[in-house]
């Protein structure tokens, strides 16, 4: 499930326990995971995304997010077009 704001889209992905042990043994839950960790421990989902926040309550609960307009086959972020201003 996803949610968004004015500026991103988010996503929380739970890890099973297991998972959950081996990123424990990796990061200690000190640090955000890189893109190529997160696909390893096998979270599948579009390109993009980015694990931005550790839920120290809950670490087994990898939170994403990527700005709105990522284009899901690439992972490239939309530009955005400049403010117009009206007079």
């Amino acid at each position: 499930e996803k949610y968004s704001d004015d500026k991103y889209e988010y996503r929380h992905v739970i890890l099973p326990k297991a998972i959950a042990r081996d990123m424990h043994r990796m990061t200690k839950c000190d640090r955000l995971l890189a893109e190529k960790e997160w696909r390893d421990l096998g979270v599948q989902q579009s390109y993009g995304w980015a694990h931005y926040e550790i839920h120290r309550p809950e670490p087994h609960i990898l939170l994403f997010r990527r700005p709105l307009g990522t284009d899901p086959n690439t992972g490239k972020a939309a530009a955005q077009q400049p403010r117009q201003r009206h007079m």
